[in-house]
This record gives C-alpha cells, structure tokens and sequence, in this order.
C-alpha cells in the first residue's frame, strides 16, 4: 500500500495505516512491506514475540488495523554463527600452546549446530583458552578436529595454534591417531573377539541414523573389538573397541548391526523395550587417545577413567596399555 508513510532503519520500520487500510495486522504489514524482505511468517514471529508495537502497545496476530495506527517494527540483530566464550567447566587432561586435551562429559554437544547454538565444548573452550584456537576450520567450529556424538564421554583434542591443526588433521585422516572406547552392550557377543570391516554410510530411509551399507556406498570402517567383562546369564557385557576409522556412529552402529549387541542406553540404536539393565547415558566412553605431538613429534597418549557409571559392569579395572 504507496499511501503508507514510513521510515526505516537496519533495525526499526515505523508505519502509519492510511484511510481504507483493514484486515489482520500480519496480513497488512505483508502486503504494506513487500520490499522489505520481511514475509508473512516472520511478521507473524515479530507480533508473538512482542517486537511489533500499534500506537504503543503489543498486539496478537488477529488484531484489525485502523487509519491512524502507528506501527512501529523492532528487527532483531540476527544472530552469529560464530560462537562465543562461555564459563563452562571442563576437565583438562592436558594443555600447552598448541594442543588442549578434554575429558568431554556426555550430554555436551562439541560445537554449535542445528538446535544447539550456545552451551558447546567449543564455546566453553573458548573461554577456557581466552579465545586461542586455530581458526583454519569452519567458523563454528574453531580448533575441532574429530568429534564424539553428544552422548559420549572421554578424551577429545583440539587445536590452539594452526600448525597443530594441520598435523592433528593429517593425523586423523592418515589413521595415525590411536582411539580406544569401552561401551556396554544389551547382550553378549558370539565371539569373545574379532575385527569388524564393512561399510557404513547414511541409513536410506532414516537419514538420522548412520547403517551398514554394500560395497560400494558408504565409506570403509574398521572396529576391533574384545570382551573384558560379560553377565554370567548374557545380559550384558562390557567391550574393548579400538577403532581404525572415524565415521559417525561407527561403533554404536557397528554394535548394533554386526554383532547384534546394542550399547546400553542408546537413544537411537538401543534395543526399546528389551533393555533389562537401567542406565542413564549411552554407555560409551572414549578412554584412551594417542597422537602425536604437532611440534615436537612426541607420541602422546592420553587416558579418561572410565565413569562412575561403568563401574557395576567392571569385575576388575581393565586398567591401560
């Protein structure tokens, strides 16, 4: 509507509703601002949210404009993609100039992403190290260089300088890195021992979840895996898994699909209904990472004891290598 006068800044718009103006506010101010970008669906968010003022008051969607209403439209800034530093505890194994070494707690996402924009490892690192780490990977998600799902818990490295973001990636990539986890399984495997080798990508119907795929989709993963620990009447069993690849999900998947033993506590492979031990994680832990330094070239191997959790499934420690 022309006869509309208004002014506008990067983050106000002010209106006034002329004669002959009526209907829905939302559908006035869609139609009053067609070149301002703003669509129906976000006028909608603004009112609900309050950031839309008539003669300066908030209104509801259903409210009916009449001439002389001043409207007056608050824009919020939108919002970064770059993280901040947040006061969020963490439990350092080790930190120098280059490298800092976590023992992530599960439950805490490693950096921001849909639905979880604040509240990160990477946010809370950011505070730890004043902000000191390799900018060289995406803006969200500065220093990380591998990841463990939200659930898991154990030893995660970042990068502070981007010399050792270079190496750690390399590392990772060339399979140079040594990454031990111990998980609880629902059941015990046939054999007390193997390796896994198959391929694993994206499940073809649930794109939530990752699955064992035929050569040639998905991408090679490898899992060894041995029992330190098993139920007398087969309920449960506590795992060694060395992992020679990094895909998503490889060993909840692997777990799940190969052996037939999906890790306690699993929200998304778990066995429903069929759970017969009570746990309030996913019972995998990432206890044992070794890499090498990326200055001095020192191998390093860095452990995360295993959680208070884990401890009615052990008979005995199964101690480190």
């Amino acid at each position: 509507m022309s006869d509309s006068s208004s002014s506008a800044e990067s983050d106000r718009i002010e209106l006034s509703v002329p004669a002959g103006a009526s209907g829905r506010i939302d559908r006035y101010l869609a139609e009053a601002l067609t070149d301002s970008g703003l669509s129906r669906s976000v006028l909608q968010e603004l009112i609900k949210e309050g950031s839309v003022l008539v003669n300066g008051g908030k209104v509801k969607i259903r409210y009916g404009v009449e001439e002389g209403d001043r409207v007056v439209i608050s824009i919020p800034e939108p919002e970064s993609d770059i993280p901040g530093p947040e006061a969020i505890p963490l439990s350092v194994l080790f930190e120098d100039d280059d490298l800092i070494v976590v023992d992530k707690p599960p439950g805490l996402v490693v950096h921001p992403g849909s639905g979880n924009s604040s509240g990160t490892l990477v946010n809370g690192l950011l505070y730890h190290c004043e902000g000191r780490l390799s900018a060289l990977a995406d803006p969200d998600r500065p220093g990380i260089v591998h990841r463990l799902d939200k659930d898991t818990s154990g030893c995660l490295v970042a990068a502070k300088s981007d010399v050792a973001y270079e190496s750690l990636v390399a590392q990772f990539s060339g399979r140079e890195t040594g990454k031990v986890y111990f998980a609880v399984t629902h059941r015990v495997p046939a054999n007390a021992s193997g390796s896994i080798r198959n391929q694993i990508g994206r499940h073809p119907v649930n794109r939530q979840k990752m699955a064992v795929l035929e050569h040639p989709a998905g991408k090679e993963a490898i899992t060894d895996y041995e029992v330190v620990n098993s139920d007398d009447s087969g309920k449960w069993a506590l795992l060694k898994c060395l992992i020679h690849t990094g895909r998503t999900h490889q060993i909840r998947v692997h777990l799940k699909e190969t052996l037939h033993c999906s890790i306690l506590g699993d929200p998304i492979y778990g066995a429903k209904g069929k759970d017969l031990t009570k746990v309030d994680r996913l019972m995998l832990h990432a206890a044992k990472l070794s890499l090498r330094h990326p200055v001095s070239g020192e191998k390093m191997i860095f452990e995360a004891s295993l959680p208070e959790a884990f401890t009615p499934f052990l008979a005995v420690s199964p101690g480190s290598e």
